[in-house]
């Protein structure tokens, strides 16, 4: 059975800083690109950061560039977003997901999320 557990969110202060976690089992993590999104109340679910397999390939959506960092350890299966300077409008809630990579025979039927995690920034 495949888990995606996301952890670490919580209540913020603007400008202050979190680091959410995505321990992942029941996959061969090290073969996933894994990702992270957010859905804000009243919004659709945006993308935020992906990572590839090794860590080598990084992409940020412009609104985090600066801000957040993603990454990864393959031996941990666990993928991280660290988040610093963060502003109201971060508030989401933030999900990872897992694809299987190409490199690895995805076809992009193997697709995993976990159940999210709450990320409020407020004075």
């Amino acid at each position: 059975q495949v888990q995606l557990v996301e952890s670490g969110g919580g209540l913020v202060q603007p400008g202050g800083s979190l680091k959410l976690s995505c321990a992942a089992s029941g996959i061969t993590f090290s073969s996933y690109t894994m990702s992270w999104y957010r859905q804000a109340p009243g919004k659709e679910r945006e993308f935020v950061a992906d990572i590839d397999t090794t860590g080598s390939y990084i992409n940020y959506r412009g609104f985090v560039k600066g801000r957040f960092t993603i990454s990864r350890d393959n031996a941990a299966r666990t993928v991280y977003l660290q988040m610093n300077s963060l502003k109201p409008e971060d508030t989401a809630i933030y999900y990872c997901k897992a694809v299987l990579s190409a490199i690895f025979g995805g076809k992009g039927d193997n697709i995993y999320w976990g159940q999210g995690t709450q990320v409020t920034v407020s004075s």
